[in-house]
């Protein structure tokens, strides 16, 4: 009888440098609820602590959980690729509902704070509306600093909503959770059209797989950036006397700044490694030549 294949093997290296993103990963986190609980109050429910909320789950789900979700086709070799797909999608998606929840939640702590009480009915719309209310009740301009560009910036990339048919005007009605009113990125939603589910043409897949991964890169790039800079205008807002002093507050929040970094350069790493990619298990070049046929009319030997 012959021998049992030997079970397959991850490339030398790709182990330590996964395990140290994920040590990064939550190492970052842990500071992030350090600096907020020591420094900045902790988090509440119904008070202005409510916005710390923000960057903690920006943190979480926008940097932590969106670089998983692009770990995962490094990660899980030898899977099955439809459930290193869902698995993908899955995180990208809590990812999505966690950075929801925080803007959320941190708006909501700016309207009590701003002394308004809005329905949950309206949260998401009230989000919008109490930065800007915010804004206006200290005197703070809106949209000037850098931080809240490439925020914005990230957040239409990533959060640009596809409504189920009713127009984006309709945010004063049933709000985000209604079954037919849920905001879907498009970049979430074209890779799982294109990916997750049958029906798109094999050419159209490789057409869109570029662009796919250019954008979720882009994303976890801006995220980063994001948060970098919005850590640098909180500590300038709130400790801007004391700063320059090496306090306790600005080393920490610093800290996190530089785990931040790299914890994107480690995942940036990993992924631009030609060598690490996953490789197509032999049963899945199968299924793409009889896909490719199905789909274009093309025999498996490349004929027309």
């Amino acid at each position: 009888a012959m021998d049992a294949a030997p079970p397959p093997t991850s490339p030398r290296g790709l182990s330590a440098y996964v395990a140290v993103s994920q040590l990064l990963g939550l190492t970052l986190l842990a500071a992030t609820g350090a600096w907020l609980g020591r420094y900045r109050g902790g988090v509440g429910w119904h008070s202005p602590l409510q916005f710390n909320a923000h960057p903690l789950c920006m943190v979480l789900g926008m940097v932590f959980l969106q670089g998983d979700a692009l770990l995962v086709y490094r990660v899980f070799r030898h899977e099955a690729k439809r459930s290193t797909k869902a698995l993908h999608a899955l995180l990208h998606g809590l990812a999505l509902l966690i950075a929801l929840v925080g803007e959320c939640w941190a708006a909501t702590g700016w309207v009590h704070w701003a002394g308004c009480s809005p329905g949950a009915d309206g949260l998401f719309s009230a989000g919008i509306i109490a930065v800007f209310e915010s804004h206006r009740t200290e005197g703070i301009p809106d949209m000037y600093s850098l931080h809240s560009w490439c925020g914005m910036a990230t957040f239409v990339l990533y959060l640009l909503q596809v409504r189920g048919g009713k127009p984006l005007t309709s945010l004063g009605g049933k709000g985000v959770c209604s079954a037919c009113d849920i905001p879907v990125s498009p970049q979430w939603f074209l890779g799982c059209g294109f990916f997750l589910f049958p029906g798109a043409s094999f050419s159209l897949r490789g057409w869109y797989k570029p662009q796919h991964i250019f954008f979720g890169i882009t994303i976890f790039i801006l995220s980063i950036t994001s948060c970098l800079l919005g850590i640098t205008e909180m500590l300038l807002f709130k400790i801007s006397d004391s700063y320059s002093h090496f306090v306790p507050e600005g080393i920490l929040a610093n800290t996190l700044g530089v785990l931040l970094v790299a914890f994107g350069l480690v995942v940036g790493y990993v992924l631009t490694r030609e060598e690490w990619k996953r490789p197509p298990l032999a049963e899945e070049l199968a299924l793409s030549m009889d896909f490719k046929t199905l789909t274009e009319g093309e025999s498996p030997g490349g004929g027309s």
